[in-house]
């Protein structure tokens, strides 16, 4: 696929996209971004499709962003939820402790590797599976699986010192 056959499917799609996922949640900013979260990926992995059913597939791509979006809004939410530091109950010392322990948490990751690093902030950060993250660094996806074994171990040793 050439740029301006990019350009040409984008110009005549992207309204298309875009609406299909905001009858799907109601939200324009998030219908859009999903959208041009679309056309990356198929400008991305163009070499591996035909245009036999580009319409299909710009839809197949979008939903499959827009769910990972939801599902990660909804263990954001979760997370915030049952996270949601009381400090109502929660004594000065208990209060200090987080803080300490998130401090010593953000420490460790700065002193992790990179390479471990990396992967490890894609994987739980971003949401990446393991295949995407060895795709995106052209490593294998053993070798990323390594990579997170090792980056969890770092944090399981240090954790407590």
């Amino acid at each position: 696929m050439t740029q301006e056959e990019f350009v040409n499917i984008f110009n005549n799609n992207f309204d298309t996209v875009r609406n299909y996922i905001y009858y799907r949640c109601g939200d324009v900013n998030l219908a859009t971004d999903v959208a041009q979260d679309t056309f990356t990926k198929l400008w991305e992995k163009r070499s591996k499709f035909s245009d036999d059913n580009i319409k299909g597939l710009l839809f197949k791509i979008s939903r499959d962003i827009f769910i990972s979006a939801y599902r990660k809004n909804v263990r954001e939410t979760d997370f915030n939820f049952r996270m949601k530091p009381e400090y109502e109950n929660q004594s000065p010392l208990d209060i200090l402790q987080y803080d300490e322990l998130k401090m010593h948490y953000n420490n460790l990751l700065k002193s992790m590797p990179e390479k471990q690093r990396v992967v490890f902030l894609m994987h739980r950060m971003d949401n990446l599976k393991y295949a995407e993250i060895a795709s995106a660094l052209g490593l294998s996806q053993k070798a990323i699986e390594k990579r997170m074994k090792l980056a969890l171990d770092y944090l399981k040793k240090h954790i407590n010192n």
